[in-house]
């Protein structure tokens, strides 16, 4: 059938998604800034979510916080059903532990 998307099919990068991989973070937040509405909120949390990771990484209350707003972001504005949030959230949350891992293997002390 004629303009039916075929199944298997790779979706081609966005032009966009390539250079902005090559941003600063000056740019990113000017980027971001220039985002408007849900999209705008999603860009500024990812960029806070990666400057808390890269900078405050211990802090496992501000990072979950992050990781609770970009999925409840995300979720709005894709409309999510709630499994596909939950799954989002925790596709998410292993990728913080992952990041977390490989930079404390020691782990991180708890207040016990």
């Amino acid at each position: 059938m004629a303009g039916t998307p075929r199944k298997g099919r790779r979706r081609l990068r966005q032009p966009e998604d390539f250079y902005r991989q090559s941003l600063t973070e000056a740019e990113k937040w000017k980027w971001a800034r220039e985002m408007e509405g849900l999209d705008e909120e999603i860009a500024l949390l990812r960029v806070r979510l990666k400057e808390a990771l890269e900078e405050r990484p211990e802090d496992m209350q501000l990072i979950a916080k992050g990781v609770d707003l970009l999925v409840k972001a995300v979720a709005a504005r894709y409309r999510l059903s709630p499994k596909a949030q939950r799954d989002l959230s925790d596709s998410i949350a292993g990728v913080v532990q992952g990041i977390g891992t490989a930079l404390y293997p020691e782990g991180f002390p708890h207040d016990d």
